[in-house]
């Protein structure tokens, strides 16, 4: 193989990742559609920050408090993948290469619970079991500022590594908490198993 092959060679496996990234947006894009969800806000206007939880502007521009724990999702799916893809992890040979299919991983990972979580299912179980009673699904615009959050979230785990990626997520969740009465495992908790305590604890006052 002649040195120009070889780069050639280089070049489409670095080329596969970012194909599959690219494929995981237009793909979450059109499953979004399919479920009913707006483009945009409904007010017709596009904000890159809503930083009001209890408004009707909650989850329906780019980013919004709620984008931090989509960040946090980044920090679990690289812990995840570590473990349950060693393969993935490191290379010797192929190191970039390995780590942008860690990436591309993750973001459709990502891209599937945007999906998941914007079923008529999921917005109910958030409206009856959770304080988002006004929840009605996210846009296309706050889905993409949150797959692009974990991706954010996935680098800085991945430069941090375990231990230090740990205490980061940590302290984010408690900061969440104080924030917005709300985080990522706190998500996770009512979903499963609701407690009433905890709601009205986040209920908007």
């Amino acid at each position: 193989m002649t040195t120009q092959t070889a780069v050639m060679h280089g070049r489409g496996k670095r080329l596969w990742p970012a194909l599959a990234i690219v494929a995981s947006f237009v793909a979450t894009a059109i499953l979004l559609r399919l479920e009913g969800r707006l483009w945009m806000c409904s007010c017709e206007t596009v904000q890159v920050w809503a930083g009001m939880v209890c408004s009707s502007d909650n989850s329906q521009h780019f980013l919004d408090p709620y984008s931090f724990t989509h960040v946090l999702h980044g920090f679990l799916f690289f812990w995840l993948i570590a473990w349950l893809a060693p393969r993935l992890n490191r290379s010797p040979s192929h190191a970039g290469n390995f780590g942008n299919w860690q990436l591309a991983l993750a973001l459709a990972v990502e891209s599937l619970w945007e999906v998941f979580e914007n079923t008529n299912f999921i917005i109910d179980r958030y409206r009856s079991e959770t304080a988002a009673l006004g929840y009605n699904g996210d846009t296309v615009v706050n889905s993409f500022g949150d797959i692009l959050c974990c991706l954010v979230g996935f680098t800085i785990a991945r430069r941090l590594g375990l231990r230090r990626s740990l205490i980061v997520f940590v302290v984010l969740e408690l900061v969440l908490i104080v924030w917005i009465r709300d985080s990522l495992l706190l998500e996770i908790l009512m979903l499963i198993f609701p407690i009433d305590s905890i709601k009205a604890f986040q209920m908007c006052r």
